[in-house]
């Protein structure tokens, strides 16, 4: 699976040929392009028509093909790749995020009580305040926090901070009276309410949890939505993300994205995942447009994908709600949470085999993962299909004898670089020193053959994917560290980064024959880029600057 840079390449007729069909629309020449197609992998121009790539090649074959009204562009000795695709992101919760109380980076519980108060100046008294992205792992105890300090902040207005990962939040005393929530409140299945030693709820809640409060909160109109997916395109086109694999959105939602692509204002392609329909068969799914619909691809002129659905097997590291085969290294007591039945996993994992949908499914803890690699070893038993492109997102605690098995079943690993560099500070106190040598394992991954598309898992981490390029073959910090990087031996090289934001989630995502790399036939989608990412030193990567990008030869970020 893991050679992907040339699959279903177009044959390029040669300039003449192509001239005699009438001129481009658009012809960059100088230029230092990274095309990602091994029948040419390196070019100093392109054309684009009709929002597809023409021709790749050289300046003097280009220019044949530029006619009187075909915008052509001196590169300069800039360098182009093709679009970049962030293989797991969540579109509405940046939005949201972009929106509300950011409080990410916060490095002790008092800044985020700080950085609340200053969102909330103009705050009426009793309107719900929400707000994403404490860590406690950045605070000097890395414990959780609990509600008295924010309650005695805000004593009339609800407040609701989700942890960065969205796998946990805490709420204020105001909130959890409006949810009804009280020591009598039972867990429910799948979550935990982290308690106080009386036994009231701590104002944290972990995972499924989560929708104990989340139930109270009023939800968002309709042009709230649209308003915050719109700010979430803009910022994922500014930074030069061309696509993203949207890891989870309900019908609503994803209706949305329809309106805003049909009226031509969605600069995104996005493969979307329907959020986990409940039960195959059952009422939910049976009332879900999009299941009924079966799959969809290249909707919109192939701004949206619809094909795909999101399964959660287990919960985050960070909040301890990974699922480990043994207890947290951390905490003896705990071996983290499932979030759904593993038959429920392989119920759907056999349904999508008949219906034509992909599956993947969140599994970060080693436990998680062999929950999922087992539903899907049996589902396929029973429904044999060569290419499904089943996908684990995260595969991020792995036990040795299960890395081979995503390359036996034919199962993609979808990881993100930058959770690699974020948790490094603490992920080996979670699990110690042995299932670390299985956690964040490009290498060893890659070596059985699969491919990994990358990701940022934004709002999760940030969205800019210089920092996943760079976290993925140094496995260091923006800050350059540690030195040489953290277990080095599962470094990328510098193609195979690049291949894993560009080809490599096309092919995740079935869409290699129209994306993915610079090839004649396939969407024009390209960046633009100040420096050459794949000569300049490790430590000049992260001061590169995008200076345009293109979603099918239209400029949607960038000076004129």
């Amino acid at each position: 699976m893991r050679h992907l840079s040339t699959y279903f390449a177009v044959v390029a007729l040669a300039p003449a040929a192509l001239e005699a069909q009438g001129s481009a629309d658009l012809v960059l020449t100088n230029g230092t392009i990274y095309t990602v197609d091994n029948a040419r992998p390196h070019a100093s121009a392109l054309a684009v028509r009709g929002g597809r790539v023409l021709f790749v090649g050289s300046d003097a074959e280009a220019r044949v093909l530029a006619g009187p009204s075909t915008l052509v562009i001196d590169l300069h000795g800039a360098t182009v790749v093709p679009g970049i695709v962030d293989a797991h992101a969540h579109l509405l919760s940046l939005g949201n995020m972009l929106q509300r109380v950011n409080v990410a980076g916060s490095t002790s519980y008092a800044e985020v009580i700080d950085r609340v108060k200053a969102w909330a100046k103009n705050v009426r008294p009793g309107a719900w305040i929400q707000g994403r992205g404490w860590d406690q792992n950045l605070w000097p105890t890395r414990e959780f926090p609990t509600h008295e300090e924010l309650s005695r902040a805000f004593p009339d207005n609800p407040v609701v901070l989700t942890r960065i990962d969205g796998h946990a939040l805490l709420a204020n005393a105001k909130a959890m009276e409006l949810a009804h929530v009280t020591a009598a409140t039972v867990d429910p299945s799948g979550g935990r309410i982290v308690r106080l030693a009386s036994g009231a709820p701590s104002g944290v809640f972990v995972d499924n949890a989560n929708g104990l409060i989340d139930r109270a909160i009023p939800a968002a109109t309709r042009a709230d939505t649209r308003r915050a997916i719109l700010a979430a395109i803009a910022e994922a086109n500014r930074l030069g993300l061309t696509g993203i694999h949207d890891a989870g959105e309900d019908a609503e939602t994803i209706g949305i994205f329809e309106e805003l692509a049909k009226a031509g204002n969605y600069n995104l392609r996005n493969y979307v995942m329907l959020s986990d329909p409940g039960e195959p068969g059952s009422a939910a799914s049976l009332g879900n447009p999009y299941i009924q619909h079966g799959p969809q691809s290249a909707l919109y002129d192939g701004h949206l994908w619809i094909r795909a659905i999101k399964l959660y097997a287990d919960g985050a590291l960070g909040s301890r709600g990974a699922a480990l085969l043994a207890p947290y290294s951390d905490e003896p007591s705990n071996s983290g949470l499932l979030l759904s039945r593993p038959e429920h996993i392989e119920a759907w994992a056999e349904t999508a085999l008949r219906s034509g949908f992909q599956v993947n499914v969140h599994a970060i803890g080693d436990r998680g993962n062999r929950i999922v690699l087992d539903a899907f070893d049996s589902a396929l038993k029973k429904v044999p299909k060569a290419d499904h492109r089943f996908r684990i997102e995260h595969a991020q605690i792995l036990s040795p004898e299960d890395i081979p098995r995503f390359a036996r079943l034919g199962v993609i690993p979808s990881m993100q670089a930058t959770h690699q560099t974020s948790d490094m500070r603490w992920a080996e106190t979670r699990v110690g020193p042995q299932r670390i040598r299985g956690a964040y394992a490009w290498r060893s991954l890659l070596n059985t053959g699969v491919v990994i598309p990358n990701g940022t898992d934004f709002p999760v981490e940030e969205v800019n994917p210089l920092l996943t390029f760079h976290a993925a073959v140094t496995r260091q910090d923006p800050s350059n560290l540690p030195a040489g990087g953290w277990y080095p031996e599962q470094k990328m090289t510098r193609e195979e980064a690049l291949q894993s934001m560009t080809i490599w989630p096309a092919y995740a995502g079935f869409q290699e024959s129209v994306l993915g790399s610079l090839t004649p036939g396939k969407y024009a989608d390209f960046v633009i880029l100040d420096r050459d990412i794949m000569h300049v030193p490790d430590t000049e990567i992260l001061g590169t600057r995008v200076i345009s990008t293109w979603i099918g030869g239209k400029r949607v970020y960038g000076a004129k």
